[in-house]
Formats: structure tokens, C-alpha cells, sequence
């Protein structure tokens, strides 16, 4: 299935935020993508979920933070912070009523900062692999003593990545990411929550969803380990599953509701 050319959101400070939408006919929430780390809202699950909303009707927003996919600026000089605040400003800015969020990766940090910032317009939570804190908890700590050495000094390091060219992790990233943590204070979600992670993921160890599962609270919250799934997640069953929890967040409020 072809979609046609992006359209642009004027963001916060200027930058300029690319964006696919589908208006639905349906009377559920909204559901919106949020992306992982250095990645883009062309990725498998992001065009899935459209086309999936394409065929249900549903309203649906996918877009790429500044510094990815085709928005402007530099992924260099963006931060956890910017991205959060593209995130928030598209969806404040675009979007009508309350949203589901799904969160890939570093989108499920994104989400997560959705809740607290914006909660009266997130009507549930579906993360996929996500990786709150990954700045502090993965790659400050990771880092020897020689990489810290060379953010103090150089302000970046790069790190060699699987999917591509290596990414270059710079000292604002580091200290910016602290600013934006969520598993050092409390955080309720109180609505559906619907988290999957795989067993075989590289990137994100199952540690981390079971951390956030046992951190976040409220009283519909639940986390599905799939064995032998990557960090990608996109197989034919994974993206089954992800449709299938958004399906299941939407009846959960809208029983809610009713």
C-alpha cells in the first residue's frame, strides 16, 4: 500500500515535524506511534498500524521526532527532552480527544512522559520493547571508563550499532536524558497498559519491562513475554499482537466509558 508525501507540523523552537495521518470514523480513541531511538515513522510497525487503521476506521497519527526520518534538524543535536517535546506538541496540536499511545523502544520513554505531561488525553498505553531511562541505565552505565572519558572530553562517543551507520552519543544526550527520567519517582497509569517484550531482544533485556511492570501502577496493567522475539517485533505474529492489544486497550475503555 502507497501513502502519499508527509505532511509538516510547525514544532517546538522551530523545528519542523513530518506526519502521517488518517482520520477514522470510528468512535474510539486515537491511536498514535511513537518511535524508537534513530528510527523513523516509515519502520513496519508504524505503516501496519496505519494501514490497520485505514481498514478499521480509526483515527491515527505517526510521525518522526525532529532529527528523525524526514523532519528537520540534526539527530546529533536533539535530545530526550526535544523529542518529548515534539512528541507532546504534535499530539496537542494534531490530534483530537483522547489518544492510545503505542511506544517502540525509546517511544515507550516518550509515552511514558505522555502520561505525566498530558494525561487527561491518554486513554491507554501499549509499549513495545520499551526503554525507559535507556541515557542512564543502558548507556551511561555501559560505558567504560574510557567512553566516559571521551564524552567529557570530545562531548560524543560513537557506538556501533547493527542496524546502520554507529551512533554518535553526545554529552547533551547524556545529561538531558536525566532530566527525563521515570522509574526514579512514582508513576501511575491509571488506564489500560498493555506492554510486550521479547525474550531474545538485544537491545532492551527483559529486565527492563519486568522493572517498569513492577514500578508503574494501576489496576489494568499487563505484560505479555514473547519467546524468540527481537527488538524488532515485527514478524507477522508480533505485529498480530500489537494489533491485538490495541484492540483489547479499546474495548477496555470503552467498556469504561460506557
Amino acid at each position: 500500500m502507497t501513502h502519499p508525501a508527509p505532511q509538516f507540523f510547525d514544532g517546538p523552537k522551530g523545528r519542523r515535524l513530518a506526519y502521517h495521518q488518517t482520520k477514522g470514523t470510528s468512535a474510539a480513541p486515537g491511536v498514535v506511534f511513537l518511535g524508537g531511538f534513530k528510527s523513523d515513522m516509515g519502520g513496519t510497525k508504524a505503516v501496519h498500524l496505519q494501514e490497520w487503521a485505514e481498514r478499521t476506521g480509526r483515527d491515527f497519527l505517526r510521525f518522526d521526532y525532529s532529527g528523525h526520518g524526514e523532519s528537520g534538524e540534526a539527530f546529533e543535536d536533539g535530545a530526550i527532552g526535544d523529542w518529548a517535546e515534539d512528541a507532546q506538541a504534535i499530539i496537542e496540536g494534531v490530534t483530537t480527544g483522547r489518544q492510545i499511545l503505542v511506544g517502540s523502544s525509546m517511544g515507550g520513554w516518550m509515552s511514558l512522559l505522555m502520561c505525566k505531561r498530558i494525561a487527561p488525553r491518554i486513554a491507554g498505553l501499549v509499549t513495545v520493547a520499551a526503554a525507559p531511562d535507556f541515557t542512564e541505565d543502558s548507556m551511561w552505565a555501559g560505558f567504560d571508563s574510557a567512553q566516559r572519558a571521551a564524552l567529557q572530553r570530545d562531548g560524543r562517543v560513537a557506538l556501533p550499532s547493527e542496524y546502520g551507520d554507529p551512533y554518535v552519543i553526545t554529552k547533551r544526550l547524556i545529561e538531558d536524558g536525566r532530566n527525563h527520567l521515570v522509574l526514579r519517582d512514582p508513576l501511575v497509569l491509571p488506564f489500560p497498559v498493555r506492554m510486550l517484550q521479547g525474550t531474545a531482544d538485544e537491545d532492551v533485556d527483559q529486565s527492563v519491562a519486568l522493572r517498569l511492570l513492577e514500578h508503574v501502577e494501576g489496576t489494568d496493567i499487563r505484560l505479555t513475554l514473547v519467546k524468540g522475539a527481537d527488538h524488532r517485533f515485527s514478524d507477522p505474529e508480533c505485529l498480530a499482537l500489537i494489533e491485538a492489544s490495541v484492540n483489547k486497550v479499546t474495548a477496555r475503555v470503552t467498556r469504561a466509558a460506557g
